[in-house]
């Protein structure tokens, strides 16, 4: 076992995606995983039902007990639906782990449609954890959200990502799967230029979690010391057999093999 993780994000009852989704990958990759829970969502492979938020004291007093204690060699955000709890876990990163790798995924829409992010949110985010971020790793969505231009194309992408740097984070990662073709490509931009990765798309609707298992594992990659570029080919090598050997449960959009990595022959 090697490298701690500390995330930051909402539980998913459904166990593909959010904290539960974090904790296989970081795992199945031989990480250790910490975890400071912000929300509590009621879901399935169908949608978000519901969502209970734990006070903002609490999650930062779970985030300050782990540093304190076990320590993290990265930490990785999720769901931080509010402007008060990012504001929070901003104010715990910058009195205890400025020097510690941050993985931020800006969870803003679910797989299904449902906001997970509250309207006075995005400022917050943009102005507090962004310029704390070794990497963001938004969707195209999300990438539009934040840059506030619409991406129809590589060369939007690589636009966007421009923008988003320039609010202070030291990499951008946007990940192309909801464009249109036979294979996906992210961009990843630094203020020392870019790197693109492609891979054959895969037809199924067994895809939730992505986003939450992508950044997770660039996280472990970070926690175990790879350069940002092999975290990130890792990542997504890991996140293609996921999906490739997904265990078809669920009426929707079902979860992905978290456990591929792992011998079952015991």
């Amino acid at each position: 076992m090697k490298g701690r993780v500390l995330i930051v994000a909402g539980s998913d009852s459904g166990g593909g995606a959010g904290i539960q989704g974090d904790i296989k990958t970081v795992t199945a990759l031989t990480g250790y995983a910490a975890t400071a829970i912000t929300a509590l969502t009621a879901q399935n492979t169908l949608g978000v039902f519901g969502i209970h938020a734990v006070p903002v004291e609490f999650i930062a007093q779970q985030m300050r007990l782990v540093l304190e204690d076990i320590g993290a060699d990265a930490i990785k955000t999720g769901m931080l639906h509010s402007a008060e709890v990012i504001n929070a876990v901003a104010d715990v990163i910058e009195e205890l782990g400025t020097d510690i790798p941050l993985v931020v995924d800006p969870v803003m829409v679910a797989k299904g449609g449902a906001s997970l992010l509250d309207p006075d949110a995005g400022h917050a985010l943009q102005r507090r954890l962004l310029p704390l971020a070794e990497v963001l790793t938004p969707n195209i969505p999300e990438a539009q959200v934040l840059s506030g231009m619409e991406i129809l194309d590589i060369n939007d992408m690589r636009h966007a990502a421009n923008l988003i740097l320039s609010y202070g984070p030291q990499a951008v990662l946007i990940k192309g799967g909801h464009m249109e073709g036979e294979t996906v490509t992210d961009i990843l931009v630094t203020n020392d230029g870019e790197e693109v990765f492609t891979s054959r798309r895969i037809e199924t609707v067994h895809t939730h979690g992505t986003g939450c298992t992508l950044a997770s594992a660039i996280a472990t990659g970070l926690a175990q010391r790879l350069t940002l570029p092999e975290a990130v080919t890792r990542a997504r090598n890991y996140v293609d057999q996921a999906i490739r050997q997904a265990p078809g449960y669920g009426k929707g959009h079902g979860p992905l093999n978290h456990a591929w990595t792992v011998d079952d022959g015991f």
